[in-house]
């Protein structure tokens, strides 16, 4: 009955998506404010893969609606929590008697998200520890529940995207849900970015205490921290020195490890006392072949080359691309959009006339997606980098674009 019930309310809410993306597909007015407020309602009480979907979506605000953009960028920090009872179900299951482990651990959570909430805790032993939980049950809907979403992204049609590449992106979606519920693996993936950086004084990564984590209870050393959403009206010289570790860090990331962190919201990310940049979360990290790479980089060459012709090329190589009529006027704009940011010298991240005017656009590429077609094995690392690029706006960052991409640029051209 109540697998039911969550199927109705998930099909209800993908009928009034469906019906607004219609609307406006064909000139009307949709009112997405009201929309925004239903799915975080729903979504906040449903949680698992379809919050974690509107979730992906809210870091697409330079192309989203501005008020459905707006509410659901309310489930990154408000999502409604678990009642303890059943989130002390399942601690109890993974660790019997909780009195023999713990001396405290806190009822009301620390955070919640879409497929756990963080509570903490201090051992028999004094050591001051955060649970991650995960929902019960959520192995179990997951699969109903991608079922469910695979039946909403087919009014991915009313935009003309083929169904080979909605089912390519529902593949990538599901592939990434199905592995944060591995919280063996992302307790190895703790543990490996501790080694990775163990010499970066400026950046933190919680340790995880293999004797306490499980399949369902992640356990990790408490860092205590400001979340980055916290941080907009921090001094500006931590704000301007927390973007560049995260700049820095992201760099290494995709350019010395091959990996990228791919879940960025804001509540994953935090200042230390020392102004050091914390990664809370490693439940979700992809790996970035060196040709994918080399392959968004030609993009991005060819943009600030302010080229059209080499932009098409490049997107028809990502794999993207499809139909008759290259839509060059779009082209030439977005290029004109971005290259405020890799202008010599810092540039500031916060400059809304940026922003503003590529949400202006975001309308035309909406029109014209039957001919672009952004390749679906890209769009988890489109926005995973289109997440991190809203924390470097949140935090305000003034970076030097233009010297930081040079030999990235340079790399990209060589054989």
């Amino acid at each position: 009955m109540r697998e039911r019930g969550r199927r109705r309310r998930l099909l209800g809410l993908g009928a009034r998506t469906g019906g607004a993306m219609i609307r406006s597909r064909l000139g009307g007015q949709a009112d997405w404010r009201t929309l925004g407020e239903a799915l975080f309602e729903g979504l906040s009480e449903l949680k698992g893969p379809a919050m974690k979907l509107a979730q992906f979506m809210a870091q697409w605000d330079d192309l989203l609606p501005p008020d459905l953009a707006d509410e659901l960028a309310r489930l990154q920090c408000q999502a409604e929590p678990m009642p303890w009872p059943r989130i002390r179900e399942v601690l109890v299951a993974q660790y019997g008697e909780l009195d023999r482990l713990f001396t405290d651990i806190e009822t009301a959570p620390f955070a919640s998200a879409s497929m756990g909430q963080v509570h903490r805790a201090t051992t028999r032993e004094g050591v001051r520890v955060v649970l991650k939980v995960q929902y019960p049950g959520l192995p179990e809907v997951l699969e109903s529940d991608l079922a469910q979403v695979r039946y909403m992204m087919r009014l991915g049609r009313w935009l003309k995207v083929p169904q080979v590449r909605l089912d390519a992106l529902f593949e990538e979606l599901a592939q990434s849900l199905r592995g944060e519920l591995d919280y063996h693996a992302e307790a190895r993936a703790l543990a490996r970015y501790r080694r990775r950086y163990a010499d970066r004084d400026w950046l933190v990564i919680p340790e995880p205490l293999e004797s306490l984590c499980g399949p369902h209870v992640l356990a990790m050393r408490h860092v205590a921290g400001t979340p980055l959403r916290e941080l907009e009206v921090a001094s500006d010289d931590l704000r301007q020195r927390l973007a560049m570790h995260l700049a820095d860090w992201l760099t290494e990331e995709l350019f010395t490890h091959g990996e990228l962190h791919a879940d960025p919201h804001a509540g994953n990310f935090a200042s230390d006392a020392e102004g050091r940049l914390i990664v809370y979360d490693l439940g979700a990290v992809i790996p970035v072949p060196p040709a994918r790479l080399k392959a968004m980089l030609a993009l991005l060459d060819a943009a600030l080359d302010q080229d059209p012709m080499a932009m098409d090329t490049a997107l028809r190589r990502l794999g993207g691309r499809q139909g008759e009529g290259a839509p060059l006027a779009l082209y030439r704009e977005s290029a004109e959009a971005i290259a405020p940011l890799f202008a010599s010298g810092p540039q500031d991240f916060s400059d809304v006339r940026v922003h503003r005017r590529l949400r202006e656009l975001s309308p035309r590429v909406w029109a014209a997606m039957d001919r672009l077609q952004p390749p679906a094995d890209t769009l988890l690392l489109s926005r995973t980098l289109n997440g991190h690029y809203w924390n470097l706006v949140r935090l305000g960052a003034r970076l030097d674009m233009h010297e930081r991409s040079r030999p990235l640029l340079k790399w990209a051209r060589s054989d």
